[in-house]
């Protein structure tokens, strides 16, 4: 069933309202492993000791994983809803992303009177050629 484009816009001034409504949020998931702390005298230095759990924040910076350990279970708990929160962020921004996909495919052309003409895109081929030269430029 095709939507009309008041329909699509409509959904889409409710979906930015929900961009509203996001808390603190972050990347990163979380995770719980059992480490031994190394002294002897220790529960975990036994052999079928689980050893000390250890909450932790892996995400990425600059393309490598960072740890960020937590003092505290509480600490921990606000981060685990921080990063379900950076979860619903990226779903919102996916939803967001696909609706205006489809109110671009229905949205009007304006018409110009007489197309293209050599000049316009004589133009138009130049700004695209520098445009690439420019992004391979910057993405190394």
């Amino acid at each position: 069933m095709l939507q009309s484009l008041a329909d699509l816009e409509s959904q889409r001034s409710s979906l930015l309202q929900q961009f509203l409504t996001l808390g603190d949020f972050r990347p990163g998931t979380v995770s719980a492993a059992a480490r031994r702390c190394g002294k002897r005298s220790c529960h975990c230095a036994q052999p079928d000791s689980a050893g000390h759990p250890q909450f932790r924040l892996l995400r990425k910076v600059q393309g490598k994983s960072v740890g960020e350990s937590f003092p505290s279970p509480a600490a921990f708990r606000q981060a685990a809803g921080q990063v379900n929160e950076f979860h619903r962020f990226q779903q919102l921004s996916a939803e967001l992303t696909a609706l205006n996909q489809q109110i671009c495919r229905l949205r009007p052309v304006e018409s110009e009177p007489g197309g293209w003409s050599e000049g316009g895109k004589k133009r138009l081929l130049r700004f695209i050629r520098k445009s690439r030269g420019k992004s391979r430029r910057f993405s190394k």
